[in-house]
């Protein structure tokens, strides 16, 4: 059963933008750790961004300084905010959103990503299609 739902994909040129939304459990527990995941076929599903409670964010090296995560706590809501996109950032995008771990040394998007298949937690994803 998903936990989460994604919203705001779709075609753009090269150079645009685009602005991802993921709804999330109200639970604000449930949102301390938050990221957004990428996924082209035949290609593992990998980690864009994350952010963990108060907002200590990490960015993949491909997507920094272009992309922007961030949430709105009230809404339990998730962002991205795309921009100067290029082609290869064409995807299926997943959000996840999950207790933060206890060990707070491990890579969160790794964690999400483990967590989310092993929960079967997935989304339906929003596909991001971008032309040169």
């Amino acid at each position: 059963q998903a936990h989460v739902m994604e919203s705001g994909g779709g075609s753009v040129q090269a150079g645009g933008s685009l602005r991802l939304s993921c709804a999330t459990p109200e639970d604000t527990y449930s949102t301390d750790c938050m990221g957004w995941f990428r996924q082209v076929p035949g290609k593992e599903r990998e980690g864009v961004a994350s952010i963990v409670r108060a907002g200590v964010i990490t960015y993949a090296d491909s997507v920094q300084g272009r992309f922007t995560i961030s949430k709105d706590n009230a809404k339990g809501s998730l962002y991205l905010q795309m921009n100067s996109l290029k082609p290869e950032d064409s995807a299926m995008y997943y959000c996840a959103a999950a207790p933060c771990p206890q060990d707070s040394g491990l890579d969160i998007l790794q964690w999400l990503l483990a967590y989310y298949y092993g929960m079967d937690w997935w989304g339906k994803g929003t596909l991001v299609t971008i032309s040169s």
